[in-house]
């Protein structure tokens, strides 16, 4: 390089700074699985009452120690700066004190489990309120700014003695048998057996005695099975309306009521939705105190069944249900993470033909209105006339966003990973419709490598999402990232077939009783549609999915030859086996019949039965701890394959369950996504 070239582009860095030095040499790359675990993942937003800060968490993973940490920040409304606030690395749930001087949140900093601790949020040292034998979660500040409200798993015969509650413990800890026994029909959920004997409840600890209440005594009601409790603090602070199981065992299924609670912890139980055989969720009690609202759904059989909304008047009993939220191409909408922005005025977030938009909903006109439209939206917390929430989307990493609440000036306000995709050349990501089975119109992401050229031709992965009730919705997946599929030559296409939540109660609920027919055809009508545009090679396809998906998968497999290749990850692949599930209630229902009534027409949705056509190379992966798809489903599949002298590879982790969570299984996990599609489709344009 010549001295004069030199010069020009030192010049060039002083005009421009740093970043425009860097894009000028930076090499364009695509996007890698290790990529994925070094973003820094913001959530739990939550603004101070006096509206001028907004504290959140930042989760980063470290791929060598396989572990991750998690830390509060704090952004400064009027500035827009932002700054660390905790730096332990096992920092989560901030809440605001009442005058906004104080965050409680749960930490696991020092010995023992994760316990509670108060902060000065203006100079000064955590303390720790609790000193529980216990992990503690989902803290809450009572309206006086005493004290604090928190969920902990307990054995229900401690009698709030913690002492003895830490003896029984040792117990369980140090017995030699391992047996677990159980007469009920719900034992496990998820990754964790229930035979334990340990339930959740809420607890009140004064902040300046520390005593800790026990405010449900003697509950054995199940809550808070995945993430935190729903449950709010009256204005008063004389009541806690939570939403808890109300079955008794052997609980047939979990049904979810409203519970109120008096925060004396005298422990009589009140249940105002007794009358409703199915789910009531997140209770929310409004400004004044008058008015408790919670999300009603009807259907006891149908897990996707839309949430209504329900005012509770607390003096009269009367209950006003907003039966139909209906927005565009009538669209009945499912409100989900609904609080109150003032008495008159609702904000909520809710699916919506593939992409989860903001609503906000003024309770006097009945007027809905869309906030903030593309891509996926979620944990808005209200500052001033501003929403603060996290949004990402298929081509862009979560990151905090704020718009007024009126849907104007939306801005991206944090940027923890622009650095690290700053050089990453994205695919370009295409919304399309189609005709699917019946003639119907079925929506589609398809995501193209970069560099695409539709004058050439690419291999076809085409992506089945789970559920069957669910999306591929245009969010940065962390263990199905579309981007990353794509990365090394691949178009992708995710239809969101018939049962996918977001395009309406009616096209959801359309399966029901049947779950391969619609969605088959709509992906094969999804497959013909791909090929007709003229760039995809038709002896080049392959198709994945994973739970539902790998269902079809493997259903696919029975059906058709047209694919290459086949990769099934946790997929329900016997359906009898469905029945030692951790939610085995209503499968009836779903699949049409069960193994002891109208078991012939359920066989004709099982796969199992459909061995004999078998000839597509099959990767099969799944976790031991999944008891939601049990891991014998992914050995019944490959045994199969292997007894009839198939291609096929089985990936079993014995640490994961129905996803994988570890940063280097699941590394592992996309090296040998890539590597199946490689061997039987290769990659790129050329053959």
């Amino acid at each position: 390089m010549s001295i004069k070239n030199y010069t020009f582009i030192v010049i060039l860095t002083l005009f421009f700074g740093l970043g425009s030095f860097y894009s000028v040499f930076a090499t364009d790359r695509t996007i890698t699985a290790e990529d994925l675990w070094k973003v820094q993942r913001t959530g739990s937003l939550t603004a101070s009452p006096d509206g001028n800060f907004v504290a959140f968490t930042v989760t980063s993973y470290d791929i060598d120690k396989n572990n991750s940490s998690t830390n509060i920040y704090l952004l400064n409304v009027s500035s827009g700066e932002y700054r660390q606030f905790t730096n332990s690395g096992s920092d989560r749930a901030p809440v605001w004190s009442p005058d906004s001087r104080y965050l409680a949140f749960v930490s696991n900093r020092g010995e023992g489990p994760a316990q509670l601790y108060v902060m000065p949020v203006h100079g000064g040292e955590a303390r720790k309120v609790t000193d529980l034998p216990v992990g503690v979660s989902a803290p809450k500040w009572f309206p006086d700014g005493k004290s604090l409200a928190f969920s902990a798993n307990v054995i229900p015969g401690y009698g709030g003695d913690f002492d003895k509650l830490s003896e029984m413990l040792a117990e369980q800890r140090n017995t030699k048998v391992t047996a677990k026994v159980t007469e009920n029909r719900v034992y496990r959920f998820w990754d964790r057996w229930l035979t334990d004997g340990h339930y959740p409840r809420l607890f009140r600890v004064h902040l300046e005695t520390e005593e800790v209440v026990d405010l449900m005594p003697g509950s054995k009601r199940f809550f808070a099975m995945m993430g935190a409790p729903g449950y709010d603090i009256s204005p008063d602070g004389k009541e806690i309306a939570v939403s808890a199981n109300s079955n008794p065992p052997p609980y047939e299924y979990l049904n979810y009521d409203i519970f109120l609670v008096p925060t004396d912890g005298s422990g009589e139980l009140n249940n105002i939705t007794e009358h409703n055989p199915a789910n009531d969720t997140n209770p929310v009690y409004s400004p004044d105190g008058s008015t408790l609202l919670y999300g009603k759904q009807l259907s006891t059989d149908f897990y996707a069944d839309r949430t209504r909304l329900v005012f509770y008047n607390r003096e009269s009993g009367e209950r006003n249900i907003v039966d139909n939220i209906i927005h565009e191409e009538n669209i009945d909408l499912s409100p989900s993470g609904f609080f109150y922005g003032d008495n008159r005025t609702l904000y909520f977030q809710a699916q919506d033909r593939g992409m989860t938009s903001l609503f906000s909903y003024d309770l006097r006109r009945n007027r809905l209105s869309e906030v903030v439209r593309g891509g996926t939206n979620s944990g808005a917390t209200l500052a001033g006339n501003q929403l603060y929430f996290v949004h990402s989307s298929l081509s862009k990493a979560p990151e905090m966003h704020k718009v007024r609440t009126n849907g104007r000036n939306l801005e991206k306000v944090t940027s923890f990973n622009d650095k690290l995709f700053a050089d990453v050349k994205w695919g370009n990501v295409e919304d399309v419709r189609y005709k699917g089975a019946n003639g119907v119109d079925v929506q589609m992401f398809i995501v193209y490598p970069p560099d695409f050229d539709s004058s050439e031709k690419y291999p076809l992965l085409m992506q089945i999402h789970g559920g069957p009730h669910g999306i591929f919705g245009d969010d940065f997946h962390f263990r199905w990232n579309a981007q990353l599929f794509a990365a090394p030559g691949y178009v992708v296409a995710m239809p969101n077939f018939h049962g996918s939540t977001s395009f309406g109660q009616d096209f959801a609920k359309s399966i029901h009783g049947n779950h391969w027919d619609l969605p088959y055809r709509d992906i094969m009508k999804a497959t013909d549609f791909m090929i007709a545009r003229g760039y995809i090679y038709e002896n080049r396809m392959a198709a994945a999915g994973g739970s539902y998906g790998g269902y079809m998968v493997s259903w696919i497999a029975g059906h058709t030859d047209r694919f290459q290749a086949l990769i099934n990850h946790a997929g329900v692949y016997n359906i009898m086996t469905q029945f030692a599930s951790d939610v085995t209630a209503h499968r009836e229902v779903a699949y049409g019949g069960s193994t002891w009534n109208n078991i012939e027409n359920m066989q004709r949705s099982n796969p199992a039965l459909l061995a004999e056509n078998f000839v597509t190379p099959m990767l099969v992966i799944h976790g031991e701890l999944d008891y939601r798809v049990p891991v014998s489903h992914g050995l019944e599949v490959y045994g199969a394959y292997k007894g009839k002298g198939l291609e096929a590879r089985l990936v079993y982790y014995p640490d994961e369950n129905h996803w994988i969570l570890n940063p280097q299984n699941s590394i592992h996990w996309f090296g040998e996504f890539h590597g199946w599609l490689k061997r039987f489709i290769g990659y790129g344009p050329t053959e």
